[in-house]
């Protein structure tokens, strides 16, 4: 399954399925970002049954306050709309498993 591109007009349609929401927040600009962007990639491809999402910081702010990003990159799953787990900083492709498999 392809990442989707979140923003706050897609965010509900997007949160509202009742599977698992994996969300990468993530910008451009940030390195550790763009090393984590493959990870986040390859588990939406193995994880079909998860809805994978990146929201870009700088275009999305109201969206990142929203989930207390403070830092990025920040992981977050969702349930039903509701953070179940968070992540914050570059992690390995095991963690993504764990992180949402345990949500």
């Amino acid at each position: 399954m392809a990442v989707i591109s979140v923003t706050a007009a897609n965010f509900a349609e997007i949160t509202g399925t009742g599977k698992k929401v994996l969300i990468d927040f993530y910008a451009d600009w940030c390195a550790p970002c763009k090393r984590l962007g493959p990870r986040v990639e390859q588990f939406s491809e193995k994880f079909p049954d998860v809805t994978v999402g990146k929201v870009n910081i700088d275009s999305e702010m109201e969206l990142a306050m929203k989930f207390g990003v403070m830092s990025i990159p920040t992981l977050v799953v969702l349930r039903d709309g509701l953070p179940v787990a968070k992540s914050v900083g570059e992690i390995d492709y095991d963690r993504i498993v764990s992180l949402v498999s345990e949500a």
